[in-house]
């Protein structure tokens, strides 16, 4: 989350920062700012809002420095201002530091350097690292040397870029579990967040690892780790701008797709505070939330299916009655509202006109309404009384995938926090819970890392006219997001029914080699889905079933088998909608479909 771009060198850097910062704005919009050497000082200007608004406002500034750091942001720990808006600065104005990731002990940093005298201007857990590195050099040392010492005392995740008057021309870059790149280029070095921030100045990149530091200087650039100095890896890039903006991938869906641990691991940063849960955001006291006695789910197409995941948790941890209601019914039928329903209107744009609608009417009789979007400052996040953002950045495919689990998560953490103010999960029980669905991201990149028995499955079925999803309780929801996908961008028909229903109708299409595609991983309803799987069989369908690793019995009952990690039936969701979009992208790959943009979609519906 948010884009960082550093560069020293002989050319004028205010263009290379703003060049830089509108390639990295898919990272965050909600306010951007730089740090320019300029005339002996450190120039600092800030924005609220988009890159756009920083750029009009640098015209005015005839900055010809050759050195500075920049940031696009989106918040975290503070809301979108100009106050809270990077580069941050030492009280003496004598550094500047840009950061990505999660600082989760500053407020414990921020106490202690308050009491040593320090001012901060800004609610964010990045001033902290100012702060550290100006006690640093007040003791005698070098920019490098203070900047390591100032990481000494971070818990959490980082990647940092730090400009100090007192060492002209120098940028100190840190990275700790938050992408850091360092380009190496004839005119100066780069420092970014993504390589897409520099491909037009240079090709030959260091990926910084975990704990490894680089000092650039306009003519040099050194890499240590805590043991010292040692000769890093430099890599050739060979994309043009076109793929850099994919990351190397074949098309954006892909890419979109890989990058989902990350919106996990995003999505619920900063959550977990002093062991309860907390999401400040919804705007509701602990009174008001445990009046709510009702909760309706308002969303469009995959949004509706996260909504009924969400029912499933809500109902189960919490013990609240949830509905879930396609957006564009939802006010033409009259629905119960008191001022004790909550409406949690779910939407990837932030800008669907059915959605909206049915927002006000919600407000309208009385409801409070809680928005979960994707886009900083969208109508949804405007008219609701609170938002998750669910920080999945850009997302450039029209079929949302990272998108669907940050949305996923966040109604996860939604329902967890119901559970916990209604009493009916204790604090351990939220906070094992937490830990357990945090452990998700790094689940979905072990299904990421091999993807070869999706892929034959797909090729299994690329021919066929028609597809039916399967599964039981959590399954028959992630059922329906499998279904969807496949339609969207492949073209192939697809229906997703609950398991038990197949002998109440759909049975009738299954002939020989029919695919039917199955959510079998272990729940509580594990073996009944496999009675369905024997039905279908009989008829001679080609099943595959998604199942859960060490279930060698599964093998009997299905053609092909897709293995996921173990992971509670409540965040079964997660992981097992992850091998369903890459086996659509897979059939839709082989059909010599656009994946990226399927035919007759948009990514926003602004019409009802």
């Amino acid at each position: 989350m948010c884009g960082i771009v550093g560069y020293t060198g002989s050319k004028p850097v205010k263009d290379i920062l703003v060049g830089g910062l509108s390639r990295l704005e898919y990272r965050g919009y909600d306010s951007a700012g730089v740090a320019i050497e300029q005339d002996g000082e450190l120039a600092v200007v800030h924005r609220k809002g988009k890159v756009s608004s920083l750029s009009h406002t640098l015209e005015h500034f005839d900055f010809t420095g050759t050195c500075g750091i920049g940031h696009t942001r989106w918040a975290t720990h503070g809301r979108p201002s100009e106050a809270n808006a990077h580069p941050h600065t030492s009280c003496d104005g004598r550094v500047a530091v840009v950061h990505n990731g999660i600082i989760e002990n500053f407020a414990e940093l921020r106490e202690e350097l308050v009491a040593e005298g320090h001012a901060f201007s800004s609610e964010t857990d990045t001033e902290v690292v100012a702060h550290l590195v100006e006690r640093a050099l007040a003791g005698g040392k070098g920019l490098l040397e203070a900047v390591h010492e100032a990481t000494d005392y971070l818990v959490g995740a980082y990647a940092l870029a730090v400009v100090s008057f007192d060492e002209p021309g120098v940028i100190v870059a840190a990275r700790k579990d938050s992408p850091l790149v360092v380009g190496l280029a004839q005119d100066g070095f780069y420092v970014a967040s993504d390589i897409i921030a520099m491909i037009e100045a240079t090709r030959d990149v260091v990926v910084l690892g975990d704990g490894e530091f680089a000092r650039l200087t306009p003519t040099n650039v050194e890499f240590f780790t805590a043991a010292g100095s040692f000769e890093p890896t430099v890599t050739r890039v060979d994309w043009d701008l076109d793929v850099a903006e994919k990351g190397g991938y074949p098309d954006f869906m892909l890419k979109e797709i890989h990058e989902q641990p990350r919106v996990i691991r995003d999505t619920l940063a900063g959550r977990l505070v002093g062991g309860a849960l907390s999401i400040d955001e919804l705007d509701l006291t602990v009174e008001e939330l445990n009046l709510i006695d009702r909760v309706y789910v308002i969303a469009c197409g995959t949004s509706y299916h996260a909504g009924l995941i969400a029912k499933n948790l809500i109902e189960g941890w919490a013990r609240i009655p949830c509905e879930v209601e396609v957006a564009s019914e939802f006010r033409y039928r009259n629905p119960i509202i008191t001022p004790t329903t909550l409406v949690v209107a779910v939407s990837q744009s932030g800008e669907t006109a059915d959605t909206l609608a049915a927002i006000r009417d919600a407000r309208v009789k009385g409801a409070r309404v809680f928005g979960i979007t994707n886009v900083l400052g969208s109508p949804v996040a405007r008219e609701s009384d609170g938002v998750i953002y669910t920080k999945a950045n850009k997302e450039i495919a029209v079929a949302s995938t990272k998108s669907f689990l940050g949305q996923v998560v966040s109604l996860t953490l939604l329902a967890l926090l119901l559970a916990q103010v209604k009493g009916k999960l204790k604090t351990n029980q939220v906070r094992f819970l937490f830990r357990e669905l945090a452990d998700t991201a790094e689940q979905v990149e072990r299904i990421l890392s091999d993807t070869s028995a999706i892929k034959e499955a797909a090729r299994a079925c690329v021919d066929a006219k028609s597809a039916l999803f399967v599964g039981r309780g959590m399954g028959s929801a992630i059922a329906c997001e499998g279904a969807l996908k496949l339609k969207e961008i492949s073209y192939l028909h697809a229906e997703a029914y609950p398991a038990g229903e197949m002998k109440h109708g759909p049975i009738a299409l299954i002939d020989e080699g029919f695919p039917v595609i199955a959510v079998a991983t272990k729940s509580p309803v594990y073996d009944k889905v496999i009675s369905n799987l024997q039905e279908s069989r009989a008829r001679g369908a080609t099943v595959v079933a998604v199942a859960t690793e060490g279930d060698e019995e599964i093998r009997k009952y299905a053609d092909h088998v897709i293995y996921i990690p173990k992971v509670r039936d409540a965040f079964s969701a997660i992981t097992a909608s992850v091998p369903l979009q890459l086996f659509a992208r897979a059939i839709a790959v082989e059909r010599g479909c656009d994946v990226d943009q399927p035919r007759n979609l948009a990514k926003s519906v602004t019409v009802e």
